[in-house]
């Protein structure tokens, strides 16, 4: 990997942190052809490849990630969450699970307690990701993400709305542009009969930077503001 490399990575994630994440991810992908192996600037192409739904690239681009010379062990943790979430999104939910199962069985930490937690909310199964979730919330009772996955076990599958809307309350009060959270508080202002306070968190929730963890995409949030 020569310096003309680095140096096109760099200026990828500089673009990357413009928000300019077409020029970005056509620097990164000329910089990997090119040999690139520094840690800092794969894992910060992953994550713009899983946000524009390129889930097989990214899962492709990490799996040689692993490979990469210096990687912290933080650096190492984002590269098995970044794999999960692609895997999840390519269809294998319990390969995701497994992957950071493992990891946290080594490790515990906010990002993986963060991500399971949400992966285990995909299986339906809410006793499991209830008693997860509640462990999450007592790592950190203060993680905006972690209460937000709470506050879904307890609407989605516990149906539990009333128990939910604490959680989502203490969520929205940490973390006002949280996607997740504007949604169903949204919805939760739509029932009550408080339609346009629904539409801004809606509107405010469609300007937020979306993840393939959402459970709210844009999708989703157009259409209930199309119903209204």
């Amino acid at each position: 990997m020569g310096i003309m490399t680095t140096l096109k990575a760099r200026k990828a994630a500089s673009l990357q942190a413009k928000g300019d994440s077409q020029s970005a991810m056509r620097l990164y992908k000329e910089a990997v052809s090119e040999g690139l192996n520094t840690p800092r600037y794969l894992l910060s192409y992953s994550v713009l490849l899983l946000r524009n739904d390129e889930y097989q690239a990214a899962r492709e681009l990490l799996v040689k990630a692993q490979k990469a010379p210096g990687m912290t062990a933080d650096q190492r943790t984002t590269l098995f969450v970044n794999y999960a979430c692609s895997v999840f999104k390519l269809g294998d939910l319990q390969k995701g699970i497994d992957v950071l199962e493992k990891q946290h069985a080594k490790q515990p930490c906010g990002l993986i307690y963060e991500t399971l937690g949400c992966l285990y909310i995909e299986t339906g199964e809410y006793e499991k990701a209830l008693s997860f979730n509640e462990e999450a919330l007592d790592y950190d009772d203060e993680d905006s993400i972690v209460l937000d996955n709470l506050a879904q076990t307890h609407y989605r599958l516990g149906k539990d709305k009333a128990k939910a809307k604490e959680y989502f309350l203490k969520a929205h009060s940490l973390k006002p542009s949280q996607i997740d959270t504007l949604y169903f508080l949204a919805l939760y202002d739509i029932d009550d009969g408080n339609v346009e306070a629904g539409k801004e968190k809606l509107e405010n929730a469609l300007d937020g930077r979306f993840s393939p963890l959402n459970y709210a995409s844009k999708e989703k949030i157009q259409e209930v503001l199309d119903r209204l």
